[in-house]
């Protein structure tokens, strides 16, 4: 059995990104409850081998030692979620968006597949994408 790899993210408010990534991006929530009614730790199944980790940012901060937690806009990371299809893609982000989302690159074909972003309620990106579709005939 393979251990799944954590990603671990800061987050200003628990109950918010709890709302974004259960409702917005669709993914399962793990762990026991909190006193505030949300797992803890704030936890979440993207696949078998992944799994992300909201982590309070005080809290966040504690772990990177004597670094600094980045400041909200600042990007360093992308991380992608596949759809199936460019109606997929929509829908992924427009219902991100309506769960506390931002749309930072609107959805529009690129030559690696339809894809677009949105930034969860901290800042963190995530790229919704599809893979291309048959080329046109000659």
């Amino acid at each position: 059995m393979t251990t799944p790899i954590i990603i671990s993210l800061p987050t200003e408010d628990r109950a918010r990104a709890h709302a974004f990534y259960r409702d917005g991006l669709g993914f399962e929530p793990i762990g026991e409850l909190a006193d505030d009614g949300l797992p803890e730790p704030l936890t979440f199944v993207v696949n078998a081998g992944l799994h992300l980790m909201l982590v309070p940012t005080g809290g966040f901060g504690w772990v990177l030692g004597d670094g600094d937690v980045a400041p909200a806009g600042t990007h360093e990371v992308v991380l992608s979620v596949s759809a199936e299809g460019p109606a997929d893609v929509d829908a992924l982000l427009e219902r991100a968006q309506l769960h506390g989302g931002r749309i930072a690159t609107p959805p529009a074909e690129q030559p690696w597949g339809y894809t677009g972003t949105v930034a969860d309620p901290d800042g963190h990106l995530w790229m919704v994408e599809a893979p291309p579709g048959p080329s046109p005939a000659p």
